[in-house]
């Protein structure tokens, strides 16, 4: 004859408070507020919960109950590796956990894949607010976020002079670039730029793509060269962009093989991203090209692998991002007006950046 289970059921905070001969209050504190107890009696009602096997307060129903998630949302729309691929998102992201251990609150991911209009990971996110990194003005899951009653922070774009925003100035870093291989006499040149819409497009863009481009970082950065180049004479509408939907360095290697192929004779490579330049820098050595004696590369953002690699690039403080991004996000006070807190941004000439050679000189092929 089978004998029958009797399976324990398990604790609650109102059963171990009849265990241990205190208000349910008390055992709430424990965990909540533990300095409304003194260290013994506190010490008592853990030990005695880890005995019955209470599993502490239930944390969905005292979020009902504080209306409080106790996490930040980082809306980013990308797949979730990203995060944890993208040296500069990892240096946003690095800075906005060290604004939320500073608060003492959590941080959740909210991953949003940019071919999809799937906006329920949005809505179902239980946070306080959101920070918005780096997405296109036109981004569904960008008006999900706002459609939330939750204060809301943008990082980079778009720049919407409604929300509070964290950025630099890409169109003067950018302008300060072009500038410098100007300088240098470059007047030839190429460029590889980032995504500029929500639709896919591997190849050369146009000046309607560019002016029209819904990611306002790359619009600046490519008005910033267009402003300088014309400046010193050079028929902007000439340049050949080619624009990679994804942004890494396989992207940067077939971008510059389309520019260079368009074109053999530019002088020089402008890339909106370390990322795409030190792809560019590939394809160089694979077509035997030597950088900077034959072509100039440049990129943009001043990660760790671009300092190693002696890149001329404009470095932006991506850590201080995050970490701004964050405080603006959980700063208290009363918001009267949205703030924008614009960062200082660094040109750092590197080794792959020279004068163009010489007209009458040969391009060198070989090892």
């Amino acid at each position: 004859m089978a004998r029958s289970m009797h399976v324990r059921r398990p604790a609650t905070l109102a059963s171990l408070a009849a265990e241990l001969g205190v208000s349910r209050t008390t055992v709430s504190n424990a965990y909540n507020r533990p300095d409304q107890l003194s260290p013994e009696l506190r010490r008592r009602v853990l030990d005695t919960a880890r005995r019955l096997g209470y599993p502490g307060p239930d944390p969905v129903a005292r979020s009902l109950r504080t209306r409080k998630a106790g996490a930040v949302g980082l809306l980013l729309t990308e797949n979730l590796s990203y995060a944890f691929r993208d040296p500069a998102a990892i240096g946003f992201l690095e800075g906005l956990a060290l604004a939320c251990e500073d608060a003492g609150t959590g941080l959740l991911l909210v991953p949003a894949n940019p071919e999809r209009e799937d906006v329920a990971s949005v809505h179902r996110a239980g946070v306080d607010g959101f920070v918005v990194y780096s997405v296109p003005d036109d981004d569904p899951h960008l008006a999900a976020v706002l459609e939330r009653p939750v204060p809301t922070v943008v990082c980079d774009q778009p720049d919407m002079g409604t929300v509070d925003r964290v950025g630099i100035d890409d169109r003067g870093a950018m302008y300060s670039l072009a500038q410098h291989l100007i300088g240098l006499g470059h007047r030839r040149v190429g460029v590889v730029c980032m995504r500029l819409a929500r639709d896919r497009n591997d190849g050369f863009v146009t000046a309607e793509r560019q002016h029209a481009a819904h990611f306002h970082v790359q619009r600046n950065r490519l008005s910033g060269l267009a402003e300088a180049f014309s400046e010193a004479g050079v028929d902007w509408s000439r340049i050949p962009v080619v624009e990679r939907f994804d942004h890494n360095i396989a992207s940067g290697e077939s971008a510059a093989a389309q520019v260079l192929d368009a074109d053999p004779q530019i002088t020089a490579l402008i890339c909106c991203s370390d990322i795409l330049a030190l792809g560019a820098m590939n394809e160089a050595a694979r077509r035997g090209l030597r950088v900077p004696h034959d072509l100039t590369i440049t990129g943009f953002d001043g990660i760790r692998e671009a300092e190693a690699a002696g890149l001329t690039t404009v470095r932006q403080p991506v850590l201080e991002k995050g970490r701004a991004a964050g405080k603006l996000l959980l700063d208290t006070n009363e918001r009267t007006r949205p703030r924008s807190v614009n960062l200082s941004t660094e040109l750092i000439v590197g080794k792959t950046s020279a004068a163009p050679r010489g007209a009458s000189e040969e391009r060198w092929f070989g090892p």
